[in-house]
């Protein structure tokens, strides 16, 4: 067995990515407990070390890859994402780079890329995009035509909510939301214009219990497609792999 074909079938056995997933895991822990002043004083040197140990791991492991998978290895979404990661915890976190102290956290996110099952999940995502542009089209369509009512409607009697299309825009967002949506804006404007209901609660119900609602409708249809086209490859690769045993048996009876 080549150099290359045994740094593939390490990279590849389960005990090496449980491994991996352990180093992140720490490594995310240990970036949280950074945040305390008290837990830096007592164990900062021991925590600085565990996150450089941590770095060179994920270095050592994308050097396995790159070795095993050559070029092949820049074909993988998910391993350009590793190495991108990675490349930005090697950067100086200088007084010019001071920012990346803050998004080395981002390094917890080599888990959705590590963990099959995460991948399942940001796939389906992926995949519902056009369809949940399509909905995010149609609630900003809603959003528009709704501010500019509530701004003629209303503007002049509440201008603190509705003086402005922005100003409508985001206290229609609020009410979306549900979030101090009757005591806070809706029954205010009704004790000026009691007819006031008629306009919001028919807001409320198109936006927050149907549009929205279409975007898990997007996503877990989108996830399920995914799912089931994974399992299709699997299902397709078995077969494959049943054929061609079948003919290697066939050959050995005939010789």
């Amino acid at each position: 067995m080549t150099l290359q074909a045994r740094a593939k079938s390490l990279v590849e056995t389960r005990w090496f990515e449980r491994f991996i997933i352990t180093v992140i895991v720490i490594n995310a822990i240990g970036l949280g407990l950074e945040t305390s002043p008290a837990v830096m004083e007592n164990a900062g040197a021991l925590i600085r070390q565990l996150d450089k140990i941590a770095i060179a791991i994920f270095v050592v492991e994308l050097v396995l890859k790159l070795f095993a998978y050559r070029l092949a290895f820049f074909r993988s979404g998910w391993n350009v994402f590793d190495l991108a990661i990675v490349s930005a915890a090697l950067i100086p976190a200088g007084e010019q780079f001071s920012v990346l102290r803050a998004l080395r956290i981002l390094r917890a996110l080599r888990l959705v890329s590590v963990v099959p099952s995460m991948r399942k999940v940001i796939v389906g995502l992926f995949s519902a995009i056009p369809s949940i542009a399509t909905v995010i089209v149609m609630l900003l369509l809603l959003f528009y035509i709704s501010a500019v009512m509530a701004t003629k409607l209303f503007g002049e009697a509440f201008p603190q909510w509705f003086g402005s299309l922005g100003s409508s825009l985001y206290s229609l967002f609020q009410i979306m939301t549900l979030e101090s949506w009757s005591m806070g804006i809706v029954r205010p404007v009704m004790e000026v214009f009691p007819w006031a209901w008629m306009f919001f609660v028919p807001f409320i119900l198109v936006t927050s219990f149907i549009v929205l609602n279409l975007f898990i409708g997007v996503i877990v249809n989108a996830m399920a497609e995914a799912t089931d086209e994974e399992a299709h490859d699997e299902r397709e690769m078995i077969i494959n792999e049943l054929r061609a045993l079948r003919g290697e048996i066939a050959k050995l009876r005939e010789g």
